[in-house]
């Protein structure tokens, strides 16, 4: 009996230093899920009225921003242009004549790097540097930021939040920057815009000035109310859901919202 005893008692010791053991591997695991969840930008934002945005990135040439400024002047529409600091070094005109126009000039980092592959001192000069060059020709601080290619971590996000900037991205790629046709253009993003839509175009792309007069013709006539993104975003209390599209946080809302408040964050 009593060799049958220390028997158990053996076996009872090992099974609970395996289960310790399994334990101790697995909580921090756990946490790590946890304290890893996936922080995301602005794609879209959730309106049930017909409201969007145009928007372009500005890191290369500038020959074709005076036709871009006269095709949205002559259709009564400002859209949301991020520059680059070396463009806006380059081009400062361009810039001026931008933010003189009623359109917003926002940022797209000081030199266009991969934002992900820097440090979070590196990514903060670069977007305080950009800011700077921006503010003193415009007057305007930026409030939005666009990272170069569309390239982007927590510690961006997280990065840019405590800069009091909302990271923005686009649900509709023009597809302008591949120098498909004018027709291509308009076709693809005449499809896919919905409210709360994003476009995203290039100043320096080809077909683009072709294309734009058709795009906003058509959205337009569909009713389409075409704004800056600052005007079409949400401020204040907001969340993100795992599509990237924002919503609003309200009385009536909140409690839809509060799984994509927990697991994007709430803002």
């Amino acid at each position: 009996m009593k060799k049958h005893t220390l028997i158990f008692a053996a076996v009872v010791t090992a099974l609970c230093v395996a289960l310790a053991f399994f334990v101790i591997q697995l909580v921090p695991r756990g946490i790590a899920a946890a304290a890893a969840k996936k922080e995301l930008p602005i794609y879209c934002v959730d309106r049930t009225e017909k409201i969007a945005s145009l928007s372009f990135d500005a890191a290369w040439g500038a020959e074709d921003t005076p036709t871009l400024i006269r095709i949205l002047n002559e259709h009564h529409v400002h859209a949301t242009f991020f520059v680059v600091g070396q463009w806006v070094d380059k081009y400062p005109d361009a810039v001026k004549a931008l933010s003189d126009a009623g359109n917003e000039v926002m940022n797209h980092s000081d030199t266009h790097p991969h934002m992900p592959s820097l440090s979070r001192e590196a990514m903060q000069a670069q977007v305080s540097q950009c800011d700077q060059k921006i503010e003193k020709i415009t007057g305007k601080k930026p409030t939005l930021f666009r990272p170069p290619y569309g390239d982007y971590n927590n510690t961006v996000i997280e990065t840019l939040r405590g800069m009091d900037h909302d990271v923005i991205q686009w649900d509709v790629d023009s597809l302008d920057w591949k120098g498909i046709s004018a027709d291509a253009i308009q076709k693809r993003v005449l499809s896919k815009v919905r409210p709360g839509s994003i476009v995203l175009f290039h100043n320096a792309a080809l077909h683009t000035p072709e294309a734009l007069p058709g795009i906003i013709d058509s959205l337009q006539k569909d009713g389409y109310q075409l704004v800056p993104i600052s005007q079409l975003i949400y401020h204040g209390a907001y969340t993100i859901d795992t599509q990237g599209r924002q919503h609003a946080v309200t009385s009536s809302t909140e409690s839809s919202h509060a799984a994509d408040a927990a697991s994007t964050g709430l803002f």
